[in-house]
Parts: C-alpha cells; sequence; structure tokens
C-alpha cells in the first residue's frame, strides 16, 4: 500500500505497532463523548490482535498520528466493516474525518466483490456517516454503555 498525501502533508499510511500508544491518545481524546472508558480494553484487544487484518491506517502529519480507523471484508468478500475510526479531540471538524472515511471507502469500492459497507456508531458521528449515503439499519440504546447509543449502519454501492 502507497501512503496518499495532500497538500498540507497529511499522510494517511497502515498503521504499525509503534503507533499503538499514539492511537490510545487519540481514543483516551475521545472518551467519554464517543467511546465509553469500558471499550478500552477492547481496543488494546483489536491494536494487539486484529489491527493488520483490518487494514488499520493512520493520519499522520508532523510525524504525529492524529486519526486512526480500519476496515475488513467478510469471507464472503461482499461486505466490508469499517471499524475504530477516530481523530484528535482538538482537530476534529478540520476534515481529517473526512480524509480517514475516504480513504477507507476507497479501499473497499476497489476491493474485487466488495458490495457494502456496514459500520456501527454513536448518535454523536451517525450524522457524519449519513453524509456519505450510509443508512440507519439499527439504533440500541445505551449500546455501548450508559448514555452511548449504538447505531447500525448500512452503505450499498
Amino acid at each position: 500500500m502507497t501512503p496518499a498525501t495532500d497538500t498540507q502533508t497529511t499522510i494517511v499510511r497502515p498503521y504499525v505497532t509503534s503507533d499503538r500508544r499514539d492511537c490510545f491518545s487519540l481514543f483516551d481524546g475521545n472518551v467519554p463523548r464517543f467511546f465509553s472508558a469500558a471499550e478500552r480494553a477492547d481496543f488494546a484487544d483489536f491494536l494487539d490482535q486484529e489491527a493488520g487484518a483490518w487494514s488499520y491506517q493512520v493520519i499522520e502529519r508532523s510525524n504525529r498520528v492524529i486519526a486512526c480507523g480500519g476496515h475488513s471484508v467478510d469471507a464472503q468478500g461482499q461486505t466490508a466493516y469499517l471499524c475504530w475510526g477516530m481523530v484528535a479531540r482538538e482537530l476534529q471538524g478540520t476534515g481529517l474525518g473526512n480524509i480517514l472515511t475516504n480513504a477507507r471507502l476507497r479501499a473497499a469500492q476497489t476491493t474485487p466483490g466488495v458490495t457494502q459497507v456496514r459500520l456501527d456508531t454513536s448518535q454523536h458521528t451517525q450524522g457524519f456517516y449519513r453524509r456519505f449515503g450510509f443508512t440507519v439499519e439499527k439504533i440500541v440504546p445505551d449500546g455501548y454503555g450508559p448514555g452511548l447509543d449504538r447505531w447500525d449502519m448500512l452503505l450499498c454501492f
């Protein structure tokens, strides 16, 4: 995979294990609004055991990881799943989420056989994903923890 850059020296590249601490900083900066503190152990397990299989990516600027997120394709090769997408709290609203989501969607769309993308997110970010064409399939109140609802969403190509 070749890293992608834009004119602001923003680099999208594959996650490497040395990014782990920076990804935890991103996670911690997004608790409690976007993630429950109880999810931290799940994120640790993901980074330690699954990040490679999920094509996990980071966005780096000035040698600092400022966003991360990944995707995986199911065994049938038809559905991609987005996971653990996050942007540094102080940089939210600057377009980094768009860069990250577009990179993941491009990767999914160019995978032969993939016809749809699924994700689960919270009430706080479901509107962001709707702008990309995702539709709501199910809402689970408090699905991630008290006050943090789970929204299951789908995008078909």
